[in-house]
């Protein structure tokens, strides 16, 4: 296999595998692409391309629910609320993305401040998992407005590299009173606007850099990233009904520590 479509394969997985995870796929997408050297112009290309095959996982898998709410829209009181608490809980990020976007880019996608972030999230997953917390929505559909916010507040503090944008949503809405199955169903549901957008501006700022010549390493990637995604959705699905987020919290932490100290030591050289 020529090595730009194993490079390929190996991130379509990253990005699927950790995109709905709350162990931020940015912040392992940055990383295993300084660790495979693939950066630079094409790989921000790349990822815009993968992240749109993780989000089509998301579509296919609550495609009914969807396509029941798109058809009821004009005359079910349910279907708009759903899609009104998506359009509320979006705003806080593209907002605050749209005003910062490049400062952020500039100073945070870099591997140290990744790790750091990985550890910070982790012991604030630790934080909310040992605290009591009732639950008082149990679904979706139970969500008012200000709950919608409060989640797309959280939301946005996902725009630094590290943190994990389902992570941020998931464990803000177990805060804000959500059951833990409702926040991951929830932050599934705000992936698809969240991610389509940024996906959307990021091709256009970036449309000038996109070449034929990439369409097999895309489709490559795009490819593995759907498959792997889709898997990992249905098993964290199934991992929650018996099991807490404990476990991610320790990865975050040991893999952001492996990181900061092989930076240190210089065992691995993460400046690119």
């Amino acid at each position: 296999m020529d090595l730009l479509l194993f490079k390929a394969l190996v991130l379509g997985v990253v990005e699927g595998v950790t995109e709905f995870l709350p162990v931020s796929s940015t912040g392992h997408l940055i990383l295993a692409g300084s660790l495979l050297g693939f950066t630079g112009d094409k790989a921000k290309v790349f990822e815009i391309v993968i992240q749109t095959g993780a989000i089509f996982a998301v579509i296919w898998e609550y495609r009914a629910r969807f396509g029941g709410a798109l058809a009821g829209l004009l005359r079910d009181g349910s279907s708009r609320k759903f899609f009104a608490n998506l359009a509320i809980a979006f705003m806080p990020a593209a907002l605050i993305g749209l005003a910062f976007d490049q400062k952020i880019k500039a100073l945070l996608f870099k591997p140290v401040p990744v790790a750091a972030a990985f550890i910070v999230g982790g012991l604030i997953i630790l934080w909310v998992e040992r605290r009591p917390r009732p639950s008082r929505i149990d679904s979706v559909d139970d969500m008012t407005s200000l709950d919608a916010l409060k989640v797309g507040i959280a939301q946005a503090f996902a725009l630094i590299p590290g943190t994990s944008r389902s992570g941020a949503t998931i464990i803000g809405g177990m805060l804000f009173g959500l059951s833990r199955q409702a926040a991951t169903e929830f932050s599934f549901f705000l992936a698809v606007p969240t991610l389509i957008a940024a996906g959307a501006y990021d091709f256009w700022r970036n449309r000038a850099l996109f070449s034929a010549a990439d369409i097999p390493l895309f489709i490559v990637g795009a490819l593995t990233s759907f498959i792997a995604a889709f898997f990992c959705v249905r098993w964290l699905l199934r991992y929650i009904a018996t099991h807490n987020f404990n476990m991610f919290a320790w990865y975050r932490i040991m893999f952001g520590g492996l990181v900061l100290v092989t930076a240190y030591f210089g065992v691995i050289d993460w400046t690119n």
